[in-house]
């Protein structure tokens, strides 16, 4: 069987921007929800079979507590945040298992099932349906892979060295020197995509990188600068590299058997009288 993880919350944002606003009979934003339910539908036609869906329920996380600038809620459009509950109800509705994450990220729910899914010899792969950077850790072999659905592109170990010049295993190590403005830390001062790959595709992770460059084994543009960054900052830096660690010990399924899709609830049709566009008929009426 092969296994079909999506992250919820990146569906969200995603069709929240990329399609116009729709509200119901009641006056709720209910477009973007509206979107993913019909892209989840397409995941189901083409052939998924057992699935599970991950959602950020709130924003912040025990990570909030790491760093003080880690990514929160704030400046997101209400509109869009509204939606976020509407998203799991439906999901449910349609008979998907749905992990609403609070303490730990959507993120982690993913790496967590994609780890456990991989444990069964029945699972042929798994597939992890987002172009997340922060879940090119979770690729292993041709086993667990990243596909992003909207460019039609699937990425395996060999395509997440291509991408960034380090194996998934460093991903976390090369987050935290280059930085993740979209989850608020910022990397260590001077260390760019180049200068992270070239280094880590040689020592793999920060705390085998020596402390002066003149040990480095690698040649790079401005290595004496980057050495006495790191010497100064690794502390620092291994902070970072926490908070791009995905946990896989999060609580998501006792066995892939709970995945299996097996066709709407009975939930779905109040759903789908709910996410009705006003003016608009739910069918079957």
């Amino acid at each position: 069987m092969t296994i079909h993880l999506v992250d919820g919350t990146y569906e969200l944002f995603r069709h929240f921007y990329a399609i116009p606003s729709a509200k119901n009979r009641d006056g709720e934003e209910v477009a973007a929800v509206r979107g993913v339910m019909y892209s989840i539908r397409r995941l189901a036609q083409e052939g998924a079979t057992h699935i599970g869906v991950a959602t950020d329920h709130v924003i912040e996380s025990f990570r909030n507590d790491l760093w003080p600038g880690y990514k929160t809620g704030e400046g997101i459009d209400p509109a869009l945040w509204a939606q976020f509950p509407l998203l799991e109800e439906g999901l449910r509705a349609w008979g998907l298992t749905v992990w609403p994450m609070v303490e730990f990220e959507a993120d982690d729910a993913l790496a967590s099932a994609a780890a456990k899914a991989a444990l069964d010899p029945r699972v042929a792969q798994v597939v992890i349906c987002s172009p997340d950077k922060d879940l090119a850790q979770c690729v292993q072999g041709t086993r667990i892979v990243q596909r992003d659905r909207v460019r039609k592109t699937t990425r395996d170990e060999a395509g997440v060295v291509a991408k960034f010049g380090v194996p998934p295993a460093s991903i976390p190590d090369y987050l935290a020197l280059v930085g993740d403005s979209a989850d608020g830390f910022p990397g260590l001062p001077g260390w760019g995509a180049k200068s992270a790959a070239t280094v880590l595709a040689r020592y793999r992770h920060i705390d085998q990188i020596p402390d002066h460059h003149a040990a480095w084994d690698v040649r790079v543009a401005r290595a004496r600068a980057l050495a006495e960054t790191l010497a100064h900052d690794r502390a620092t830096a291994r902070l970072f590299r926490d908070l791009a660690t995905l946990r896989t010990d999060v609580p998501v399924f006792d066995t892939v058997d709970d995945l299996a899709w097996n066709g709407p609830t009975p939930a779905l049709q109040a759903f789908r009288r709910r996410v009705t566009i006003a003016g608009q008929r739910t069918e079957g009426e």
